[in-house]
């Protein structure tokens, strides 16, 4: 090896003794590492969040109009009962908004016919109920109930081939009614209007078969009502 060549060689050499770490500088080093590692191994861990520091969020009740719908065709009065005149009668599925709540048994309803109360038992309620507030019952009508009811002529025509038949039932007008109740079978067929004197029908009867009705003349005050009738075919 040359001259040069072996020079170049031991500067290098030096060059590289002289850049590495003093064994001192070894000892710091490895000393701060382990510094930083056991400060990291005994800081505190960070708290997970709990029910108490978490944001408290509030719902906001949403309202939604109070309304009732009715199964079938319903009466709607002037007030908490059967004395009480109709006012209109409610149709099927047909939403109605509540204004006012009667208790025991009772929504007072705005309707196209203006106010009335409608018994809870018929009614499907919806809405914000809480909203409604409750009302007490109007004045209890005064005066005379009507009296003495007398049917006049009923019949019966039979149509044997199709099991129908049609029934006509006539009676005294009242002075003092608010309306009529024609019942049959012990159950309301119809309701009337005042001043009205006659009702028809036809219903399935069989031969051999019968019904009976009553006709219901009443008011705000009380109710009469006529003879029982029995029909055949």
């Amino acid at each position: 090896m040359n001259l040069l060549k072996r020079i170049a060689l031991t500067c290098g050499l030096f060059l590289s003794a002289c850049n590495l770490p003093s064994p001192a500088q070894t000892g710091a080093f490895s000393t701060s590492a382990a510094f930083t590692v056991e400060a990291a191994l005994s800081a505190a861990p960070q708290a997970s969040p709990t029910a108490s520091n978490l944001p408290n969020f509030t719902a906001t009740p949403t309202y939604a109009e109070p309304m009732i719908s009715v199964e079938g065709v319903t009466n709607c009065r002037t007030g908490p009962g059967v004395n009480y005149e109709r006012v209109t009668q409610l149709s099927p599925n047909e939403q109605i908004k509540v204004i006012g709540a009667y208790i025991p048994g009772y929504w007072i309803v705005s309707t196209s016919a203006g106010v009335c109360w409608v018994s809870q038992e018929f009614a499907t309620p919806s809405g914000s109920l809480s909203a409604v507030p409750t009302v007490t019952a109007p004045a209890t009508p005064t005066g005379n109930a009507p009296q003495g009811l007398s049917l006049q002529k009923w019949y019966i025509s039979c149509n044997y081939s199709s099991n129908q038949a049609t029934v006509t039932i006539n009676w005294t007008d009242e002075e003092n009614e608010s309306g009529y109740r024609v019942i049959r079978n012990n159950t309301d067929a119809i309701e009337l209007p005042q001043n009205e004197t006659r009702f028809t029908e036809t219903i399935t009867l069989l031969s051999g078969q019968s019904a009976s009705y009553v006709v219901e003349a009443y008011n705000g005050v009380g109710s009469t009502k006529s003879r029982v009738v029995e029909l055949y075919c």
